[in-house]
């Protein structure tokens, strides 16, 4: 059975909470769809008021991580948070890339985007778990913008390189999805998220609002785009200076840091717009 059937009828728990390392980890996501939030219309803040559930209290943001934690329960998601690239290409191409390891054409974190925004097109229609798809796009526009969900095949985008982030023994994937947030909050933003989310959306320009979703001719396009600029910074910024065993501290730390946070602001304005498109 696909996965878009899949999806749509395998009921599980909202509730469900089983930690899992994560593409932005737990305060990435919740800065993603805490900016979407504040730029949605009217109309689009409605539906996804209706779609959210009770648990919620009208925060996308509470459950912007709602796709990591059923990732034990829902096995099948597991190979749509990311997309593997050839090594050292430094390209991404949906025919060649996004399908998962037994060759299932689709099955990658743009192919996913682009399946849940389907799934919400149908809004107010009954045929999907709405719910879900709402909380699974979310949560994929989160992961499509970390760099190393786009990463090389070989590694696994980063996982299987080990590094130290001040001589803490991690691996690079877990740099970019935690520790140089953590470093952030703890150094600029008295370890609140919130205040880190608030930081990041106002220093987002209007012009940045336009150039971030003039993204392609349709949403599906643009995940494409999104997808490839990810491969291209993980080239140029994380994979970068940082081989094998290396020791990252302030050097690394203080030329990436405005890679993570860019990247969670185009995150939030492009989620808005994929939601705002969605439910007019």
């Amino acid at each position: 059975m696909g996965y878009v059937m899949f999806a749509a009828i395998f009921v599980i728990s909202l509730f469900a909470s089983v930690p899992l390392s994560s593409a932005w980890g737990t305060d990435g996501h919740y800065m993603v769809c805490k900016i979407a939030q504040s730029y949605l219309t009217s109309t689009a803040s409605s539906a996804v008021l209706q779609l959210l559930p009770s648990s919620a209290n009208g925060d996308l943001a509470s459950m912007c991580s709602w796709a990591d934690n059923v990732r034990t329960a829902c096995p099948w998601s597991s190979a749509l948070h990311y997309v593997d690239t050839p090594d050292n290409l430094c390209t991404y191409d949906y025919t060649r890339d996004c399908h998962d390891s037994s060759g299932t054409s689709g099955r990658c974190v743009v192919g996913a985007i682009n399946n849940y925004t389907t799934q919400l097109k149908t809004y107010p229609s009954t045929t999907y778990n709405l719910t879900q798809a709402l909380m699974f796009l979310s949560h994929f526009m989160g992961d499509v913008h970390q760099p190393l969900h786009v990463g090389f095949t070989t590694d696994l985008g980063g996982n299987s390189i080990t590094v130290y982030w001040y001589n803490v023994k991690t691996n690079l994937h877990s740099v970019w999805d935690t520790k140089i947030i953590q470093s952030s909050e703890s150094n600029y933003f008295s370890n609140n998220v919130n205040i880190m989310s608030d930081s990041i959306k106002a220093n987002i320009t209007s012009t940045q609002i336009n150039q971030w979703n003039s993204c392609g001719s349709t949403l599906s396009a643009c995940a494409d785009t999104f997808a490839s600029e990810s491969i291209s910074q993980a080239c140029s910024y994380a994979y970068k200076d940082a081989p094998d065993g290396t020791y990252l501290s302030d050097g690394y730390y203080s030329s990436r840091k405005f890679v993570v946070n860019t990247r969670i602001a185009q995150g939030g304005v492009r989620l808005a717009n994929f939601l705002n498109q969605i439910f007019i």
